[in-house]
């Protein structure tokens, strides 16, 4: 017996055959728009979300105006396009720590 046969030897219909068929629009022209209306709601909010004054205060001390170093971003396009850009692991987890040690010693005054 090969997988997919019924028990009387015939084989049992596809997933695609099992569908029914798309309808099409009636009416519908080359040019007329058919709208197709959801099945299903959006779900409701599960959870509500507030900013900390801690991390409105971080959000703008990066920059002023929003603006960003486009030279800056250019450069560092070009060092990774051309394969000479090396990232230096050191600074990067001295910067992590420290940051870390900020945020914990702020919480550390906070309570």
């Amino acid at each position: 017996m090969k997988i997919g046969n019924g028990p009387d030897g015939s084989a049992s219909p596809t997933k695609a055959e099992q569908r029914p068929a798309a309808r099409k629009p009636e009416a519908a022209g080359s040019n007329d728009i058919v709208r197709q209306t959801p099945t299903a709601s959006a779900p409701a909010p599960s959870a509500q979300v507030a900013i900390s004054s801690t991390a409105k205060l971080a959000a703008s001390a990066g920059s002023e105006d929003g603006s960003f170093d486009a030279a800056k971003v250019d450069r560092i396009s070009k060092a990774i396009s051309e394969g000479k850009f090396t990232i230096n692991a050191n600074a990067i987890a001295d910067k992590l720590v420290a940051n870390a040690q900020e945020l914990l010693s702020a919480r550390a005054n906070k309570h």
